[in-house]
C-alpha cells in the first residue's frame, strides 16, 4: 500500500482541479475544491475523501443524507479508487467509520425529553412524534453535540 506522501503526489498529478493540503484531519472541502489530509494518516482516509471529491459532494439539508453520502464516498472508494490506487479498504474500517455516523444521528434524533426516536423536519430541527417535543441540533460534526428545546 501506498504511503500517503506518494498516494497525494500521485493525486495532485491525477485530479489537477484539486487541492491537497495537510491539515489536523482528514476532511473534503468543496467550497475550495480542497482534500486535507494527515501525513500519518492513513491512506484508505485519503481515498475516501478522494471519493466525496469525485462524487462531487457539497451539503446536505438533513442529517440522514449526510449519512447517505458518506455511504456513497465508501462506496466509490471501495469499489473503484481503492483498486485504481492498490489500497486495501477493510469492510470493517468502513462499518466503524460508518457506526459513527449512524451514533452521531442517533444522539441527534434522541429527543431530549422522552428519550423516543425523532424526525429530522428541517436542517437542524427534530420533532418527537410521541411527546410531540421540538428540538434543534447545532452541526456537531467534529464537536460536542448540543440539544436545545424549543
Amino acid at each position: 500500500m501506498p504511503s500517503t506522501i506518494s498516494l497525494v503526489k500521485q493525486l495532485k498529478l491525477d485530479y489537477p482541479a484539486i487541492q491537497f493540503k495537510e491539515g489536523e484531519v482528514f476532511s473534503w472541502s468543496p467550497s475550495t475544491s480542497t482534500i486535507y489530509y494527515k501525513i500519518e494518516g492513513s491512506a484508505q482516509d485519503l481515498i475516501h475523501e478522494l471519493a466525496h471529491a469525485v462524487l462531487s459532494h457539497t451539503d446536505y439539508r438533513r442529517d440522514i443524507e449526510l449519512v447517505a453520502m458518506e455511504r456513497d464516498a465508501w462506496e466509490k472508494a471501495l469499489t473503484h479508487l481503492g483498486p485504481t490506487y492498490g489500497i486495501d479498504l477493510s469492510r470493517d474500517v468502513i462499518e466503524e467509520s460508518m457506526d459513527s455516523y449512524r451514533d452521531w444521528l442517533h444522539a441527534r434524533s434522541t429527543c431530549p425529553n422522552c428519550q423516543a426516536t425523532g424526525l429530522e423536519s428541517d436542517k437542524h430541527l427534530y420533532f418527537c412524534p410521541a411527546c410531540r417535543s421540538n428540538w434543534t441540533v447545532n452541526e456537531a460534526r467534529t464537536c460536542g453535540l448540543r440539544r436545545l428545546k424549543t
